[in-house]
């Protein structure tokens, strides 16, 4: 119980965050429904190429992995570039969700994508509900 209650915890927080950064950018959830989205992983829109962009900022500035969009167009195609995931499933806890999300903040500023404010905020209260 306490496994699962941490899972959606932690994707509460995740989904915070990018709604937040949606506010004020192109981010969006690929399921608009809370309901239907997976505990396990968050997958996201942002159009092309921020998607790729962000993946690479993250992985060698910061050393967070960010998955592809799986599924979401082929390779080949340049709309790939423009989806992401975050992971959060097995044995991950807050902070280290809370240090993901911070190095996709610092990504979306080094990188100039446009985005809203107070998504680490969202999180942190989100994690402090429980």
């Amino acid at each position: 119980e306490a496994i699962w209650a941490r899972h959606d915890t932690l994707a509460r927080a995740i989904w915070a965050a990018c709604d937040a950064w949606g506010q004020g950018g192109p981010l969006e959830l690929n399921i608009a429904d809370a309901a239907h989205r997976s505990r396990a992983v968050t997958a996201l829109r942002i159009g092309a190429p921020h998607g790729t962009s962000l993946r690479k900022w993250t992985e060698h500035q910061a050393g967070v992995t960010l998955g592809i969009g799986l599924g979401m167009a082929e390779p080949g195609d340049p709309e790939w570039h423009g989806f992401f995931r975050i992971g959060h499933m097995g044995h991950v806890n807050a902070h280290m969700i809370m240090g993901a999300l911070g190095a996709m903040q610092a990504g979306f500023m080094a990188l100039d994508i446009p985005h809203g404010a107070g998504a680490l905020d969202a999180a942190a209260a989100v994690m402090a509900r429980g």
